[in-house]
């Protein structure tokens, strides 16, 4: 073992000293390496950010263990026509669907209706435009996490009443309140004005929207401002959240129920869960992967190429040295293994500068951005293996030429 040990440290000193008498050469093969690694890098992180912002946009826009009762609702699969045909075989949902679900439906399920349209909110002289304006009831904050940063969400006596209350996104208040605090104070939406008594932390963005120009406020106001809307949106989650999955069923047959559908009738609403949002955004994710392997895979074999291409020079600038040395007895196989053991170092080299900068470049971008983009251990683990793998497929070619010379052409070499 010991000799062993002393060979294999004998190859890698070899490898290294010849690596630093040809610096430039070297240093070419390892950033081909790296470019190759710092793809494999990206590429991976990018579609383990697209799983986590599956995991939360469809947190923040429906609960972990929250499901969606709705005319129509889509994660993005339906077509303008699928839409339109559901659009006029779905009935709208009413405020009495929700009330019959409370009442046949409800022992084991929290609802809450939504209704939500666009509008602008002023406060003073100042301005918000296209903001989500919902009338809720208030039992979403059972439901969703809300996250208010001050004050409170609204209560079942403000409900009942349809006060004049309401509660604000981040954006909102950073708008409409620059330099004061908005708890107390007055905004006007649809010209009434409505007394803020909750500010929501920030939320970030869920599909492209910000979530942070919300304007909530109790359902009867919200009807007392803009009328009927034409449908609502009734979340719904378990009380127990270990039976979410009877919770769904439950809904989804009490809605049945309320509109007399027969068995094997199809539904004539719409039901969306977390999980259809996730696996939504998992299907771009695999896309993405799939056309992010090969090109992964060829940035790879390039390296492969160049740090080969730089090993045979590196081998045929030696032949008088290889020679010499076979002369005196050096075997064949201590000349392969420094020569793989070469353009191994290159690669590793390579591989580690281009995870450091690499690793380095996205966090920066993460903090810059407030994006949830990290680099796991794993995915660095498997690309300073890929690095060395490539460093071992690279110079196995080079040394096999490297034993074949011709000991006394190469001795007599200049």
């Amino acid at each position: 073992m010991t000799t062993r040990l002393d060979t294999y440290g004998e190859a890698f000193r070899q490898g290294l000293r010849s690596i630093l008498g040809q610096p430039l050469r070297a240093g070419l093969g390892a950033l081909a390496i790296a470019v190759a690694v710092a793809t494999i890098v990206i590429v991976v992180t990018a579609i383990d950010g697209l799983g986590r912002y599956a995991r939360t946009t469809s947190a923040r826009a429906f609960g972990s263990d929250t499901f969606l009762l709705a005319q129509v609702a889509t994660a993005g699969q339906t077509n303008r026509r699928e839409l339109a045909a559901k659009q006029q075989r779905n009935p709208a949902v009413k405020r009495g669907d929700l009330r019959f679900l409370e009442r046949h439906a409800g022992s084991d399920v929290l609802y809450a209706s939504t209704a939500q349209r666009v509008g602008d909110v002023t406060a003073g002289g100042n301005k918000y435009e296209n903001a989500a304006i919902s009338g809720a009831t208030a039992t979403l904050a059972d439901i969703r996490d809300i996250a208010i940063a001050r004050g409170r969400f609204l209560d079942r006596d403000e409900e009942l009443r349809g006060a004049q209350v309401a509660v604000i996104g981040a954006d909102i208040a950073d708008a409409l309140f620059p330099a004061g605090d908005p708890l107390g104070k007055p905004i006007r939406v649809a010209g009434r004005r409505f007394d803020v008594i909750g500010i929501q932390l920030r939320q970030g963005s869920s599909g492209g929207t910000t979530l942070d120009r919300f304007v909530w406020m109790p359902l009867g106001a919200f009807e007392r401002a803009f009328g009927a809307p034409p449908t609502l949106n009734i979340f719904a989650r378990a009380r127990d959240v270990a039976r979410t999955t009877q919770a769904e069923d439950t809904a989804r047959g009490g809605l049945r129920a309320r509109r007399q559908l027969q068995p094997g009738v199809d539904d004539n609403f719409d039901v969306l869960t977390p999980e259809s949002a996730r696996d939504f955004v998992f299907s771009l994710s695999q896309r993405v992967g799939a056309a992010a392997g090969p090109i992964s895979l060829m940035a790879l074999l390039a390296a492969v190429v160049v740090v080969t291409n730089t090993t045979l020079v590196s081998v045929t600038q030696k032949t008088r040295e290889i020679g010499v040395r076979r002369a005196l007895g050096a075997s064949r196989s201590r000349i392969m293994g420094e020569v793989v053991a070469e353009s191994t170092l290159v690669a590793v080299a390579g591989g580690l500068a281009g995870t450091i900068l690499t690793t380095a470049a996205i966090a920066a971008l993460s903090r810059s951005l407030g994006l949830d983009i990290a680099v796991s251990l794993p995915t660095l683990a498997w690309a300073i293996l890929a690095s060395a793998a490539s460093g071992l497929l690279a110079g196995y070619y080079p040394a096999r030429r490297a034993t074949r010379i011709d000991v006394i052409a190469a001795v007599r070499a200049e």
